[in-house]
């Protein structure tokens, strides 16, 4: 590319992050580290009246958890600032008078006086007529404007301090052609575009005016955002031709859809379902409500990565598994689907599953110990807890599973399933379980294998079915049917845990 890639994100401080803008980010991030180009945060927080206290600093802590960090944005250096900046909207509140101002010098814009109660009017005549009331071309003239009213009149008005908000005049009878890396070609009808409003009296511009005016003086090249700015192509790529400035390419990323893969996913949908929908865990400093995260649920951070770069985009490969280089390599936005992504949580834990197992048995033994009872965790060295998580890591999608997965290799159980034990222990198991204690005490060679091979033989000598002393004998050494080899278990516990276990189930259980 010949001009520099330069991409922003720009959330609003209205709330936490949703899943969908992790994922705008993250497609933004890519598209920017795949081409050398810088990935911008630009907080968008000019609506002060939705503002909430901590929402700034949860977006940048959850683009950090995330592995995709802002390389410009605020708490940039102050050359950074000086060139680009500032980074939120509201501290570059006197920079869009002149640009509105501007457009109004070049026909492009002009003043409205119109209460809202005087639009509504509006807009309930037109309904009974069957019609939709739009501002634009078609009734310009017949309302309270700069372009029905005398120059007197509109310098009167705002001279006496009566509000006012300047809208775009959109183009007559034009067949606007936009382009889009993801939509390809795009034709627009200018007839049906109303006058967007761009500034308002209290001196604070709109969205479509703050959006264009920042993302030219940014020097953005790419804007990468969500499909529900769509509508409002038109109005960004004729705003850059008023100015007489080259728009940046767009892209449109799909919705992602809730489970059912009907409708744009909500929080209410993570709610009902009992899946997170934002990266971090949210408290709420208005209503003291706590929304869960992702990464308190047990998540890694690669694993929601790797799941949102597939909401929407496939590399079309079989390759699903991705590092976060990988997918820098391989994103294109072409590659971008135009339909909706659907979420799917058994999904997201299936890859929380895969980077699970990948992980070193060394890191998930200290991940599990810093989770342990501290009391617990003194007894066993980090090798004994690492030997551990390599016998049963495969059954666990979450860190926070390992426990009750491999519990009984640091305390005897205190209990015996009910429902097994009914079944598999009968009147002579008892003795068959004393029979093993006796067998066991006389075996020096304690390995896995070797304790395996010494009571297989027994079992056969004695002309004993498996099935009736293995199930009882892991019931004894477990609690439950549940966990590996039963003589992976024995070695791992030793001689004496295991003797003392097989007592207690004799005299518990008979």
């Amino acid at each position: 590319m010949s001009k520099k890639v330069r991409v922003r994100f720009a959330p609003s401080p209205t709330g936490p992050l949703h899943i969908g803008g992790v994922r705008t980010a993250l497609f933004n991030y890519l598209f920017a580290k795949k081409h050398g180009g810088d990935f911008i945060l630009r907080i968008e927080d000019t609506d002060q009246n939705r503002y909430v206290e901590g929402a700034e600093q949860y977006i940048v802590d959850a683009l950090n958890w995330c592995g995709i960090p802002y390389d410009q944005g605020p708490g940039s250096g102050s050359e950074i600032q000086k060139k680009y900046g500032p980074f939120r909207q509201s501290e570059r509140k006197a920079l869009y008078k002149q640009y509105a101002d501007e457009l109004l010098e070049k026909g492009w814009a002009y003043y409205a006086f119109d209460t809202a109660d005087e639009l509504n009017a509006h807009r309930k005549n037109h309904e009974t007529e069957g019609k939709t009331f739009i501002y634009n071309w078609h009734n310009r003239l017949r309302l309270k404007n700069s372009l029905s009213l005398s120059e007197e009149e509109v310098q009167a008005k705002i001279d006496s301090g009566e509000d006012y908000v300047i809208r775009f005049k959109s183009p007559q009878d034009e067949k606007l052609q936009l382009k889009d890396i993801i939509r390809g070609d795009i034709e627009i009808d200018t007839n049906i575009l109303d006058d967007k409003i761009l500034f308002k009296s209290d001196g604070m511009p709109t969205y479509h005016l703050a959006n264009i005016v920042d993302d030219h003086l940014m020097e953005i090249s790419h804007v990468i955002r969500g499909e529900e700015w769509l509508p409002s192509l038109a109005l960004h790529v004729l705003l850059y031709r008023a100015f007489g400035w080259e728009a940046p390419e767009f892209a449109h990323l799909p919705l992602i859809l809730k489970p059912t893969g009907k409708g744009k996913l909500s929080k209410r949908d993570g709610d009902k379902l009992g899946f997170p929908v934002f990266p971090l865990e949210w408290n709420d400093p208005k209503t003291g409500d706590v929304s869960r995260g992702y990464r308190e649920d047990g998540y890694f951070s690669e694993a929601v990565v790797n799941f949102l770069a597939f909401l929407g985009w496939n590399p079309g490969t079989e390759q699903e598994i991705f590092s976060l280089d990988e997918l820098i390599d391989a994103f294109q936005l072409e590659k971008v689907h135009k339909a909706g992504a659907r979420f799917d949580p058994d999904k997201i834990k299936w890859y929380n599953h895969q980077y699970l197992q990948k992980k070193r048995n060394t890191t998930l033994a200290d991940l599990f110990i810093a989770e342990m009872d501290e009391t617990i965790a003194k007894g066993f060295s980090k090798g004994y807890v690492t030997e551990v998580v390599a016998l049963i890591k495969e059954r666990a999608d979450f860190v926070h599973e390992l426990w009750d997965l491999s519990s009984f290799f640091f305390v005897a159980p205190d209990e015996y399933d009910q429902k097994a034990a009914k079944k598999k222990w009968k009147e002579n198991t008892g003795d068959y379980m004393k029979e093993i204690i006796g067998i066991i005490d006389d075996i020096d060679d304690f390995s896995s294998e070797n304790v395996e091979k010494v009571v297989k033989q027994w079992i056969s000598d004695a002309a004993l079915g498996f099935g009736q002393v293995m199930p009882p004998f892991r019931l004894a050494l477990v609690g439950a049917m549940k966990g590996p080899h039963v003589f992976d278990i024995v070695a791992m516990i030793g001689k004496e845990n295991t003797i003392s276990r097989l007592e207690k189930a004799i005299e518990v259980l008979g």
